[in-house]
C-alpha cells in the first residue's frame, strides 16, 4: 500500500469525530508514525494524525506503536559500563522557576553513578528554560556526537554527558516546528523522554517527571517497552524530576518484572525543612512586562539558572543546593545505594567538597 493510501486509511479510522473514531493497533500506529518520520506524507496529514490520536485519547497500544517508531528512528549506543541513569526532564523546559536538574548528571557522576541528560534547545508549547540552554551557558558542548558523549560517560574521571535530540534522533527533531504550529501537546511530548539513547551493559535507569496522575502508568509502560531496567517517575515541579521543597510528593518506582510501587517522599527526609520556596524562584528582573501579562526572558533565565546551579555545585546554601540534595538522594536511594539519610549525607558531602563542580568542568 502506498504511503498516501495508508495514511488516509488510518485517518479515516481515528479522525471521524467523538463518536465514530476508532482505535488502531500498535502496528498501525507504528506504521503511521514511520511515514511521518520519513516525511512520506504531507505535514497536514502528519499533524492530523497526531492531533486525532490525542483528541480521541491514545490507547496504550497506540502509544507503544508510536514509541516503537521513535525507537526505530533513534540512535542507540551501548556504553561499556555496568550501570547508567538517564535524566529526562520535559523537553519544553521551565518557566516558573530556575531549573537545577541540568546539573544532576554531573552530581551523580561525582557520587559514583554514571549519568546522562537529553533534550532540545527549545520546544513548544512552553518554550521554557531547557537543559540545552543552561548547559550551554556554562560552556558544555550541547551538540556533541553520540560517540563522544558515550566516551564522556564511560570515562571514570567524567562520568556524565548531555546529548541533544538533534543528534540522537534527527527524524523526530525535524518535527519540532510542525509540533509548535499544532500548539497543543501530542503523545510525542510524553514519548520522547523514553528513547534510551545510551545503554549500559547491565542496568539502564530512567528518571523522569510528571504533573497529572494519569501519566505514571504511561511512563512505566514506555520504560518497560524501551527495556529500561527501572524507572523512577517523580511528581516534580513543572513536571520535572525535582520534587517541591515545600510539600510531600509521590514517586512511582518501576522495575522490570515487578509491580509498580508508590513512594511517598517529603523534603524533611533529607533534612530540608521550612523552605521559603518550592523551587529556585525566578528573579523579577527576568520578567518582561507586556499587554496584561509578563513574558520570561528565557535566555537570561538560562544564564541565571547556570549561575545558581554552579553556586550549588560549589556547596553554597539555598534552594538550588537543597533541590540537588533532595533529588540526588532520591535517585541514589532508588538505585539501592543506601538509606535516604545516608544518600542525602553523601550528596551533601560531594557538593560541599567541590567534587560535583569538578565533574561539570571535567574533560
Amino acid at each position: 500500500m502506498s504511503a498516501d493510501k495508508l495514511m488516509r486509511s488510518l485517518l479515516q479510522k481515528i479522525a471521524t469525530g467523538p463518536e465514530l473514531s476508532k482505535d488502531i493497533s500498535a502496528d498501525e500506529a507504528r506504521a503511521g508514525m514511520q511515514l511521518i518520520l520519513r516525511q512520506e506524507v504531507d505535514p497536514v496529514q502528519a499533524a492530523l494524525f497526531l492531533i486525532a490520536l490525542r483528541m480521541k485519547r491514545e490507547t496504550d497500544a497506540e502509544v507503544l506503536g508510536v514509541h516503537s517508531a521513535l525507537l526505530d528512528a533513534a540512535q542507540h549506543v551501548e556504553v561499556p559500563i555496568d550501570e547508567l541513569v538517564e535524566i529526562a526532564d520535559p523537553f519544553n523546559g521551565y518557566n516558573r522557576g530556575l531549573p537545577v536538574s541540568p546539573f544532576l548528571p554531573a552530581l551523580l557522576a561525582a557520587c559514583g553513578v554514571a549519568a546522562c541528560g537529553h533534550g532540545v534547545k527549545t520546544a513548544g508549547p512552553k518554550h521554557g528554560i531547557t537543559h540545552h540552554k543552561v548547559l550551554r551557558a556554562v560552556g558544555v558542548d550541547v551538540e556533541t556526537s553520540m560517540a563522544d558523549a558515550a566516551k564522556r560517560i564511560a570515562d571514570p574521571g567524567i562520568g556524565w554527558a548531555y546529548v541533544d535530540q538533534s543528534v540522537s534522533n534527527q527524524s523526530l527533531h525535524q518535527l519540532l516546528q510542525l509540533r509548535d504550529l499544532m500548539v497543543k501537546r501530542t503523545c510525542l511530548t510524553t514519548i520522547e523522554v523514553a528513547l534510551k539513547p545510551f545503554r549500559a551493559r547491565n542496568r539502564t535507569h530512567l528518571v523522569t517527571g510528571y504533573v497529572h496522575k494519569a501519566y505514571p502508568p504511561v511512563y512505566a509502560g514506555l520504560a518497560r517497552h524501551a527495556d529500561y531496567q527501572s524507572a523512577m517517575i517523580v511528581r516534580g515541579v513543572e513536571g520535572g524530576v525535582v520534587p517541591s521543597l515545600q510539600q510531600p510528593s509521590k514517586i512511582v518506582r518501576c522495575q522490570q518484572g515487578q509491580a509498580d510501587q508508590d513512594w511517598r517522599v517529603e523534603p524533611g527526609m533529607v533534612g530540608v525543612r521550612g523552605a521559603a520556596h518550592r523551587a529556585v524562584p525566578l528573579p523579577d528582573v527576568l520578567l518582561i512586562p507586556s499587554e496584561n501579562t509578563e513574558t520570561l526572558d528565557v535566555d537570561k533565565a538560562a544564564l541565571a539558572a547556570a549561575e545558581v546551579g554552579l553556586a550549588a555545585l560549589r556547596g553554597e546554601p539555598g534552594p538550588a543546593f537543597d533541590s540537588l540534595i533532595y533529588s540526588g538522594a532520591l535517585i541514589l536511594t532508588h538505585l539501592r545505594q543506601g538509606s535516604i539519610d545516608e544518600c542525602a549525607g553523601r550528596v551533601r558531602q560531594v557538593l560541599r567538597s567541590g567534587a560535583a563542580a569538578a565533574r561539570l568542568n571535567a574533560g
